[in-house]
C-alpha cells in the first residue's frame, strides 16, 4: 500500500511528463525543499537542478529511485487522436507503475487527468460524484487510463483539470487580437484554470496528509465564453466579438464544474477566475517552459 509522504523532510519526487505543467510542478516541489525526477522523452531541456531521464514513456519504463514518495504522471499527447491518446496516456501510465513496480517503491500516485471525461452539455454543475461517461475516442481513453490506475494503485489521486491556460497557452488571446474569435450563440459554460494554480494544486494535493481519491480541479468561476472573450477584447482595447453567423459552437460540452471539494482540502487560488488569470498572462507574468 503506498504511504503518504511524511512531513518534515526532503521527499523524492518523480514527474513522469515533465512538459510545460510537469516543469512548473516540479520547479515548486524543489522551491519546497525536494528532489525532483524529471522524465520526458528529451530530458535536457529540464532545468539543470533536476534529476533528468530521457525516457520515451510510450514504449519503455523509466527508473525509479526506491525511496520515491510521490510519482507525478503528467503526460500530453502530441495530437488528439484515440491511437495517440492510448499510446501516451494509457501506455505511458502503465510503464510508469511498471518502473514503480521493479523498483519495490511505495510513492504516492498522482494522475493528471482532464475534466472532457464529463459528457455534460446542458449548463448543468459537474462534480467528482458526476458519472463520467465519457463519449469521445479520446475521453473514453482517458477513462481506461483512470481506470488502470485506480485498478493497480487503489489509493492513487486523480486530479482531473479544466481548460490549462497561462504562459504558452494563449489561444483565446491570439485570436481576439487577430479578429478571430466569435461570441457563441446560445449558453457555452467553460471551465478553466491557470497554469500556476494547476501545478500549485498538484503538490497541495501530493504532500497533503489525506487527498481524496479524485479531485476537479478548475477555479472558482465557470464563466460563458462569450463573457470571456469580451473581458480579454476589453483589456486589449480592442472591440468585443461579433455573435456567430451559425449554431456551431466550440467542442468541450456546456456545463459548469465545481471546484469545492479542492477548496475544502485547503487550498487557496492565486488566480480564483479568468480575470485575474488572463490580466496576468497579459501583463506577461510567468515563464512558458519547453
Amino acid at each position: 500500500m503506498p504511504a503518504a509522504p511524511q512531513p518534515g523532510r526532503p521527499k523524492t519526487i518523480v514527474i513522469a511528463g515533465c512538459g510545460d505543467l510537469g516543469t512548473e510542478t516540479g520547479l515548486r516541489f524543489e522551491a519546497a525543499g525536494h528532489r525532483v525526477v524529471g522524465i520526458r522523452r528529451s530530458a535536457d531541456v529540464l532545468p539543470p537542478s533536476f534529476e533528468r531521464q530521457s525516457v520515451d514513456l510510450r514504449t519503455s519504463c523509466p527508473v525509479v529511485p526506491p525511496e520515491t514518495d510521490v510519482v507525478v504522471v503528467a503526460l500530453t499527447a502530441g495530437e488528439r487522436t484515440a491511437s495517440a491518446y492510448r499510446a501516451t496516456y494509457l501506455d505511458g501510465l502503465r510503464h510508469v507503475l511498471d518502473g514503480v513496480e521493479r523498483a519495490g517503491a511505495t510513492p504516492r500516485l498522482l494522475l493528471v487527468s482532464s475534466t472532457a471525461v464529463y459528457d455534460v452539455d446542458d449548463g448543468s454543475w459537474v462534480d467528482e460524484a458526476t458519472e463520467a461517461r465519457a463519449t469521445s475516442p479520446t475521453a473514453t481513453v482517458l477513462r481506461e487510463t483512470e481506470r488502470e490506475l485506480a485498478l493497480r494503485v487503489p489509493n492513487s489521486v486523480i486530479l482531473r483539470l479544466g481548460g490549462l491556460y497561462g504562459p504558452g497557452r494563449e489561444r483565446l488571446i491570439d485570436q481576439v487580437r487577430a479578429g478571430d474569435s466569435r461570441t457563441p450563440r446560445g449558453s457555452l459554460f467553460t471551465n478553466r484554470i491557470h497554469r500556476d494554480d494547476a501545478a500549485r494544486s498538484i503538490v497541495h494535493l501530493a504532500l497533503h496528509g489525506a487527498p481524496p481519491p479524485l479531485v476537479v480541479g478548475v477555479d472558482d468561476e465557470p464563466a460563458q465564453l462569450g463573457d470571456v472573450l469580451t473581458f480579454l477584447a476589453e483589456q486589449l482595447g480592442l472591440p468585443a466579438p461579433a455573435p456567430s453567423r451559425g449554431r456551431d459552437r466550440p467542442q468541450g460540452g456546456d456545463r459548469r464544474l465545481s471546484n469545492a471539494l479542492l477548496r475544502s482540502t485547503g487550498f487557496a487560488f492565486d488566480h480564483p477566475t479568468f480575470r485575474e488569470g488572463y490580466a496576468a498572462v497579459l501583463r506577461g507574468e510567468g515563464v512558458r517552459h519547453p
